[in-house]
């Protein structure tokens, strides 16, 4: 168990010991006794023996008795929904935070394939 937030990773060995899922990139998003981490990973086609197209991951540690453990992660399939994300924050942002009821914020709908993919 890794007990700093440098020492963190989403590599991922089967129980032959085969990277199955590879990091590919890390950031830092928060630090502490929660920290909040980003990876961009790469999982293993057994069938082809290539890593298929890279995802992302947030993931949300704790530390407890000197050590992090995952918390809850949040997976972000492919390139496509990436950009969706990206392009919404911005927006969000852009606009600003005005004051407003629920009732009368703004809903954006993402629509999904069954399999997690992106329609369209």
């Amino acid at each position: 168990m890794a007990q700093t937030v440098e020492e963190l990773t989403f590599n991922y060995q089967d129980e032959n010991g085969e990277l199955v899922r590879k990091e590919v990139k890390k950031a830092i998003l928060s630090k502490g006794a929660w920290a909040t981490v980003m990876f961009m990973y790469q999982e293993l086609d057994r069938k082809s023996g290539e890593y298929r197209d890279p995802k992302v991951a947030i993931v949300r540690f704790k530390k407890a008795n000197g050590a992090f453990r995952k918390q809850s992660s949040f997976n972000i399939s492919n390139e496509k929904q990436a950009r969706q994300i990206v392009e919404i924050i911005e927006t969000w942002y852009a606009e600003g935070a005005e004051e407003e009821s629920p009732a009368q914020a703004d809903e954006v709908v993402v629509e999904a394939t069954p399999d997690g993919g992106d329609a369209g």
